[in-house]
């Protein structure tokens, strides 16, 4: 049936004929807002009637949403590395992208972690909680650098993928990209079938994503009706700190680095990138997010070719909510909560973990094997991550909004000193969702910005 031109035209407002009739479509940011305060009202609810049944609700709704983005994390992760570095061919100075991309995100660890350090030292978030190591748990996995180190090559490609060890999937993506280069021309078909699997699963994971606002009051509703205000007392002062301090970061370091490296708008970085940064806030999963991640950066000037391969690293390996920030306020709580006394050496440690084994977070919700990570480092009871468990989710939404804004944050800034930012596009980014239908760019544009060409009004 064809469409009726008079419904399709545009008028002088500039408004769709006809649109008058059409109900206004709702801003995803406001669903999202929407769902917290209903998760929030449902969770008390639930809570202080004690209706079992809403809890059970609230609990497999937001399980759902969250298994719903798992189920295409290892595909995803996988197909996406893959394709990121086959695409470095098409870039000028490849070698030297990808290690000023690494050079920024240590920097910017180094950084958060600081920040994170210095928040716990002067706070002193284990004091006065009234929690004992007898409240702590060991938990069932716990990481070493031994199985860090090990656990990167896999035993086979199956397993990997069934029991989503994601720093195996990157491992194995990586090798099959750069033989994927070496081979040239024999292995386009294989590129070819993986683009179009990645577009497949990029799809679908869209799907997924507009079910974010449900998602959003199942799983903040849960949290409250199964933690309650009373448990979140317990950790006010640490839960305090890692927002303040992942606050730092993203609203105090980033606009500086924008503006003093990179040269740039903080604020129209942060109105191009909050679509990624409120999904990310929401699903607690880097790699969920990713997608999102992509678009708005590729929407804030930075060259696809690059973006497509920055984006997907910085999602398994740059963390510094989960991987900088919170393990080095976690390590001074567990440390106060045990008596144990951290010297400067410790706190050296902390920072060279962080930089060094961020990787082991991987992108997935919560920051369990960086947190034991850190602690077997410094040698403290690893006890004492069963302490935080219980309020990790309501952390691990700050932490992953922090780890998806410096995801976007460091290609901007390494386009930026590499002049292949479009200053156009980023000046013009704006905080609309980033599945609306957007106008194609000129293919002579992005030729001169993949030859590192800047591209002049």
């Amino acid at each position: 049936m064809s469409a009726n031109p008079a419904t399709t035209a545009e008028t002088g407002t500039g408004k769709p004929a006809g649109s008058g009739s059409r109900l206004p479509s709702i801003p995803f940011w406001v669903q999202i807002v929407a769902g917290l305060v209903l998760g929030v009202l449902l969770g008390w609810l639930a809570r202080s009637q004690d209706i079992g049944w809403l809890v059970t609700t609230l609990d497999k709704i937001g399980g759902i949403f969250v298994q719903l983005l798992k189920l295409a994390v290892a595909p995803l992760v996988f197909f996406a590395i893959l394709v990121s570095i086959t695409n470095l061919r098409k870039v000028n100075n490849a070698a030297r992208l990808a290690t000023r991309t690494l050079l920024w995100f240590m920097i910017t660890s180094l950084i958060a972690v600081a920040i994170g350090l210095a928040i716990g030292l002067v706070t002193n978030p284990g004091a006065g909680t009234g929690l004992t190591p007898k409240d702590g748990a060991k938990p069932e996995n716990a990481g070493s650098w031994l199985d860090f180190l090990t656990g990167i090559i896999p035993e086979n490609v199956i397993t990997p993928f069934t029991e989503l060890n994601v720093l195996q999937i990157v491992f194995m993506a990586a090798v099959a990209g750069i033989a994927a280069l070496q081979l040239g021309e024999k292995a386009k078909p294989i590129l070819a079938l993986s683009e179009s699997v990645l577009a497949l699963l990029q799809k679908a994971l869209w799907w997924v994503i507009r079910l974010a606002p449900i998602g959003t009051v199942g799983l903040i509703g849960y949290a409250i009706a199964d933690y309650g205000w009373d448990l979140i007392g317990k950790y006010a002062t640490f839960t305090a700190d890692v927002y303040i301090g992942c606050a730092l970061v993203m609203f105090g370091v980033y606009p500086l680095l924008l503006a003093t490296v990179a040269k740039v708008s903080p604020v129209q970085f942060f109105k191009g990138a909050w679509p990624a940064i409120q999904l990310a806030f929401v699903s607690r999963s880097s790699v969920g997010t990713m997608p999102v991640t992509q678009k708005v950066t590729e929407r804030l000037g930075v060259p696809k070719e690059y973006a497509s391969f920055a984006v997907p690293f910085g999602a398994t390996t740059k963390m510094d909510g989960c991987a900088a920030i919170y393990p080095a306020l976690a390590a001074i709580f567990i440390a106060q909560i045990f008596d144990v006394q951290l010297g400067i050496g410790d706190y050296l440690l902390i920072a060279f973990v962080s930089v060094i084994g961020s990787a082991a977070t991987a992108g997935l919700t919560g920051a369990t094997v960086m947190l034991t990570l850190t602690l077997s480092t410094l040698g403290l009871p690893l006890e004492g991550v069963g302490l935080l468990l219980a309020i990790d989710p309501i952390l691990d939404m700050m932490r992953t909004a922090t780890n998806v804004a410096g995801q976007a944050l460091v290609p901007v800034i390494v386009a930026a000193r590499e002049k292949i930012l479009d200053h156009d596009a980023y000046n013009s980014a704006s905080a609309s969702p980033v599945d609306e239908p957007e106008p194609e760019r000129e293919p002579e544009v992005r030729d001169a910005e993949v030859k590192g060409v800047p591209v002049t009004a």
